[in-house]
C-alpha cells in the first residue's frame, strides 16, 4: 500500500492504475477467517456476516475488524444474543437490530437514493423472509415498498395494488406452498421479478423445494429465482438492478 500511494505521488501510476491495485489487495487473514475487505470496491458493497454456524466470540472479531474501515457492516441471520455481544463489544458505534429480518447494522447507513424496490407476500408467514430482503435493500441505498399478504388464494387483493406494481423499479415475491404468485406478478408489469421461495408450506411442499421448483418453470418471462429462505439474496440482487 504505501509503494502504491508513493507511486502514485510520484506519477508513476495514474489514479485508475492505482484504483485498479486496489480492488486486488490480499484479504485480512483472522486464523480463522480470511475478511474481504475489498470487496465494496470490486462488488459496490462490503462483506457481509452470515451469523449462522459462527460463535459469538468470532462474529464479534469479524464485526470489529470490518468496522475500522467500512462506514457499514451487516450482520444477517442473527439472534438477539449477538446483537447484544455486539452492542458491547462496538460501545461507541452505531448499532441497529432490525430483528423481523434478523439483521445488525453497524455503522450509519446510505440515505435511500435509488428508485423503488417493492417486497411482496403471498401470506404473513412469508414476512420474515420479506423483511430480510426488504432490510438488506434499504441498507443497501433503495427505497422500499412492503406490500403484504396478497397471495393467489385470494388474487384481487394484489390485483387491486396495481398502483404499487407499476410504480416499482424492482420487485420481489416471496412465496411458500405452491409458490405461484411471481407467475402472477410478473405477468402484470414489465420489470424484473425477484422471486423468493419460502420453507413455509404442508407436507408436499418439502420445506421450500414445491415453491421452488414452481418459481423455476414459470411461464411469465422475466423472473428470477434465490434459494429458499434466500431474502437477503434477493435484497442485495434489488439493489444491483437499481443502481
Amino acid at each position: 500500500m504505501e509503494a502504491l500511494l508513493g507511486d502514485l505521488k510520484a506519477g508513476k501510476v495514474t489514479v485508475g492504475q492505482a484504483m485498479e491495485a486496489l480492488r486486488n489487495l490480499p484479504y485480512e487473514d483472522l486464523g480463522f477467517a480470511k475478511v474481504d475487505s475489498h470487496r465494496d470496491l470490486r462488488r459496490g458493497f462490503p462483506e457481509v456476516i452470515l451469523c449462522l454456524g459462527k460463535t459469538p466470540e468470532r462474529i464479534v472479531e469479524i464485526a470489529r475488524r470490518m468496522s475500522e474501515s467500512h462506514a457499514l457492516v451487516l450482520a444477517t441471520r442473527a439472534s438477539p444474543e449477538v446483537y447484544a455481544r455486539l452492542r458491547t463489544a462496538l460501545d461507541g458505534r452505531r448499532i441497529t437490530y432490525h430483528e423481523p429480518a434478523a439483521i445488525v447494522a453497524i455503522g450509519t447507513p446510505p440515505k435511500a437514493s435509488r428508485g423503488s424496490v417493492l417486497i411482496v407476500t403471498a401470506g404473513t408467514s412469508d414476512i420474515p423472509v420479506a423483511e430480510e430482503a426488504g432490510v438488506t435493500a434499504e441498507l443497501m441505498g433503495s427505497k422500499v415498498t412492503r406490500l403484504y399478504d396478497v397471495g393467489v388464494a385470494g388474487v384481487h387483493r394484489v390485483l387491486d395494488r396495481r398502483d404499487l406494481l407499476t410504480k416499482a423499479k424492482v420487485i420481489v415475491v416471496v412465496a411458500g406452498m405452491e409458490g405461484a404468485l411471481p407467475s402472477v406478478v410478473a405477468g402484470l408489469v414489465k420489470v424484473p421479478v425477484i422471486a423468493v421461495p419460502t420453507s413455509v408450506g404442508y407436507g408436499a411442499s418439502f420445506d421450500g423445494m414445491a415453491a421452488l421448483l414452481g418459481m423455476m418453470n414459470s411461464c411469465a418471462p422475466g423472473v428470477a429465482v434465490v434459494n429458499i429462505d434466500n431474502g437477503f439474496g434477493a435484497g442485495y440482487l434489488a439493489s444491483m438492478m437499481n443502481r
